[in-house]
């Protein structure tokens, strides 16, 4: 099972990071591959500085596609975001509640509660560094070959699943 999820993990995160330019918001939106891969980074940052060691940490967002003709000011307030894992002991790390702001990979900002085996490990508005300047792009982290084949066909949808690894 456990393989499985690495395999499924990998898949997702090389379709994360190829489809991630492709889910610019329309009009002014919140991107929801930023969203999830911003959140992943920064929860897991989060848990580690914690002491919680991190085995996978996987997270998923959803922000409503924009009605046609909308503009800007019409943008989703908030995306909802998802997120499983694993502590290195084998406990179950959730983390769910909505985004309204994703900076440039470094930052988002919401409402989000963390829990480890059922139990709240922390309340957040923010996770990351708000006042640091943006990068580029978020980009999953990844391993040798989990990009697809040159020519590959990817599908990509608003709700996009990246995994990253703890840092070590």
């Amino acid at each position: 099972m456990r393989a499985w999820r690495t395999m499924a993990a990998a898949g997702a995160c090389a379709v994360g990071l190829v489809g991630t330019a492709a889910c610019q918001p329309v009009g002014g939106g919140l991107n929801s591959a930023a969203v999830a891969v911003t959140t992943d980074r920064t929860a897991t940052s989060t848990l580690e500085r914690l002491t919680f060691e991190v085995a996978w940490f996987s997270c998923r967002a959803q922000a409503p596609t924009p009605a046609q003709g909308s503009t800007a000011t019409d943008a989703p307030a908030a995306a909802t975001v998802d997120c499983e894992g694993e502590t290195k002991s084998g406990q179950e790390i959730t983390l769910d509640g909505t985004v309204t702001e994703e900076r440039g990979g470094v930052c988002v900002r919401g409402d989000m509660t963390a829990r480890i085996a059922g139990e709240i490990v922390f309340e957040a508005t923010m996770l990351g560094d708000c006042s640091a300047a943006a990068t580029a792009s978020p980009e999953p982290s990844q391993q040798p070959g989990d990009r697809p084949a040159p020519g590959a066909t990817v599908t990509v949808t608003r709700t996009v699943t990246v995994t990253a690894e703890p840092a070590k």
